[in-house]
């Protein structure tokens, strides 16, 4: 009882404080059906801006607020007891793709996909990869996505974010140590609004069509299809591969709840039975435990976890 009345008290007091906005606003709103495992709580507050300049207001507005942004949900895990706080998600206004010769022009908001599709129909090759990684650009520079021995930080020469007191900031990554594999340094509490990717223009696009078909192919023939997952549940360790780690382990098929290990690829969990967050978090805790006990190797988190458990 006295949890519930300090949340309700935490809640009305931020609604209070809460700014006028051109964008949407909602409150308590339910986010596992805006993410990938399709689980987890509600947002207190659930934030589109309507543009950059409102962000801003936003964040300038509640700078000691807890802020959590939430891009595609392609690779998050929102626990059970939801996101205290204001949850943002940066949708139409920041999803735009602009085409300057061999480079692209991405707002934070556009799916990765959709730029791998934009790049191969402009005949700008490089990008390929990009084309089978769920998710938003801005999910993708936090982590340092990538696939297929690339990242995204190979091709990123240009980064704008939004500082925790609502500044705009442009960095050159490649002058600055800010990326490594499935990392990237800068604060949690920088908000990233647009990348430069630098890809190679070629006359004839059939090359870039080929190996987005052949990595299409790949992933459907190891990982797991039409399924509730989030992909790549934890980082490989170096000179290692985690799903090796795993299958040795003897974990494939292990369930914890509604929780399960892939039987395609170890690395991929999935909520198979009504899975709550708890039962996947959980899942992978013994995932790591037991290949920690028997292997010695430490396995980190790819999937990021996001709120409160219940």
């Amino acid at each position: 009882m006295l949890k519930w009345l300090k949340h309700l008290f935490y809640h009305t007091r931020l609604r209070r404080r809460m700014p006028v906005l051109r964008g949407r606003v909602l409150e308590d709103e339910p986010l596992a059906k805006k993410t990938w495992f399709g689980v987890g709580g509600t947002a207190d507050i659930y934030v589109e801006p309507a543009d950059t300049d409102d962000l801003a207001h936003l964040v300038k507005t509640l700078p000691d607020e807890p802020l959590t942004i939430l891009g595609a949900g392609s690779n998050v895990l929102v626990l059970d007891g939801g996101i205290p706080g204001i949850t943002v998600h940066l949708g139409k206004s920041f999803s735009y793709i602009r085409v300057q010769e061999d480079r692209l022009i991405c707002g934070a908001g556009a799916l990765l996909k959709d730029v791998a599709r934009v790049a191969e129909k402009n005949n700008i090759a490089g990008l390929e990869f990009l084309s089978g990684i769920p998710g938003s650009v801005g999910g993708a520079v936090r982590m340092n996505a990538g696939a297929f021995k690339q990242s995204l930080s190979d091709r990123m020469i240009a980064l704008k974010s939004m500082t925790g007191n609502g500044d705009i900031s442009d960095i050159d990554p490649k002058q600055m140590n800010i990326f490594e594999y499935r990392k990237c340094y800068l604060p949690e509490d920088w908000i990233f609004l647009e990348v430069i990717l630098q890809g190679e223009k070629v006359k004839n696009g059939d090359d870039i069509r080929a190996k987005m078909q052949q990595y299409k192919k790949k992933r459907e023939a190891s990982q797991p299809q039409g399924v509730r997952t989030a992909g790549s549940t934890f980082k490989n360790p170096d000179g290692l591969q985690a799903w090796k780690l795993i299958d040795k382990a003897g974990l494939r098929g292990f369930r914890v709840g509604g929780a399960v290990v892939s039987e395609k690829h170890a690395n991929f969990l999935i909520n198979d039975k009504g899975a709550t967050a708890a039962d996947i978090e959980n899942l992978g805790e013994k995932i790591r435990e037991k290949v920690k006990k028997e292997q010695g190797v430490h396995l980190e988190w790819e999937v990021r976890r996001l709120g409160v458990r219940k």
